[in-house]
């Protein structure tokens, strides 16, 4: 019940065991036609450039952000918890003039602030988190995309933490580049992450078209541009490779292929709105709950995440002693944060196959439980009852 990774959906699990194929075996590029096919839907958008990067979350990042960045170009990244700085040191290493303007953590930007900033700084790209689980909040998208088309920049999120349980609509919202991972509301293990391309993305890296040596055919034309610094993460070759030439770039993951597939089944099968709909009801629960057994919640209500919610350790309880009663006593594991949080706040979450009522109960009443025998003053009982009145309707 912390902030990620979470408990896999069971069918996720069954499927990662199926056995391995070989990589231009047609089941396989089947599937990773069904897989792209399937993200389009996840990601809301009609990108053709849908696809998976072998690796964690953080691989998805870097894949985007090194093949469109290169040396000197300009980049803004707005920065309102420890995944923003994440960005900042990505594109760094990328070799661009990272530009940053910073929100204090608990708080998000309107959208008037990144359009200030985008005219003053003019940058290539805006690399933006929606999700950030470091404060648990949600930065509003739907504004931002219409600003950076006005501007010709690149927009970029990492929607890794919010996906699948908070609203995310790529081409309404106008994104060029999204990159997730599995581990949060898509209820898979880290190790695969999806990511969607705008045509826009793709002509921009296309530019740096570099095929390798032994595989080179006569037909095959270089970019004009830099090479790309990476080559494992050098998107027009994973393109080739995804494409209908299947240039050979990498040998697909192929566990994880089952497993990002299983999870977009999942997830549609529910449905998009349906799964919204349902980490934000167990959110509010959780959130209700903590608040019934006088415990103060952390930041900007109004734009906290449905998935998790930070919560202030209450004076004169040791926090990590709680976290670990929790975890070798009740067999629930929730987390503390990072930075200036550290050690300050619990992020607790409910998402994927853990937003469910009798996980956020039993959560609720083992904390309970525990803040009660270290001597916080709370109302027995009223952590439940205010999460069933969420759950009756009437919170």
């Amino acid at each position: 019940m912390g902030p990620g990774p979470i408990n896999c959906y069971p069918r996720v699990l069954s499927a990662m065991s199926t056995q391995l194929i070989g990589q231009y075996d047609p089941v396989m590029t089947g599937y990773m036609n069904e897989v792209m096919s399937l993200y389009r839907d996840v990601f809301m958008t009609k990108n053709q450039a849908t696809l998976l990067i072998d690796g964690t979350s953080r691989a998805g990042i870097e894949a985007v952000l090194v093949s469109c960045i290169e040396p000197g170009d300009k980049v803004l990244v707005p920065i309102f918890g420890r995944f923003g700085h994440l960005l900042k040191e990505i594109a760094e290493r990328a070799g661009a003039d990272v530009h940053c303007i910073e929100a204090t953590w608990g708080e998000i930007f309107e959208p008037e602030q990144i359009e200030e900033a985008i005219k003053r700084v003019q940058p290539k790209v805006l690399a933006l988190v929606q999700g950030d689980t470091s404060t648990t909040m949600l930065q509003p998208l739907e504004h931002i995309g219409e600003i950076c088309r006005r501007h010709d920049v690149i927009f970029y999120s990492d929607a890794t933490a919010s996906i699948g349980g908070n609203p995310f609509e790529t081409d309404k919202w106008q994104l060029d580049a999204v990159s997730v991972g599995l581990q949060k509301c898509l209820g898979g293990p880290s190790g695969s992450a999806p990511i969607t391309l705008s045509e826009r993305y793709v002509d921009l890296v296309r530019g740096r078209q570099h095929v390798e040596a032994g595989i080179k055919a006569d037909h095959h034309n270089a970019g004009n541009g830099s090479r790309i610094r990476s080559n494992y993460f050098d998107i027009p070759m994973i393109l080739d490779y995804w494409g209908e030439e299947r240039l050979n770039h990498h040998t697909e993951a192929t566990s994880m292929l089952y497993c990002a597939r299983e999870c977009a089944i999942n997830l549609l099968e529910e449905g998009v709105e349906a799964s919204i709909a349902r980490h934000e009801l167990h959110g509010k629960a959780m959130l209700a709950g903590i608040q019934g057994m006088n415990l103060a919640p952390f930041g900007d209500l109004r734009h906290k995440m449905n998935n998790v919610v930070g919560v202030y350790i209450p004076q004169g309880v040791d926090g990590e002693q709680i976290r670990h009663q929790l975890l070798h006593d009740f067999n629930i594991e929730i987390g503390t944060s990072f930075g200036p949080l550290h050690g300050k706040i619990w992020r607790i979450g409910t998402m994927g196959y853990n937003a469910r009522q009798d996980t956020v109960l039993h959560t609720l009443q083992s904390l309970e439980t525990l803040l009660r025998r270290a001597g916080h003053k709370l109302q027995a009982g009223q952590a439940i009852d205010s999460a069933f009145s969420v759950y009756s309707g009437k919170g």
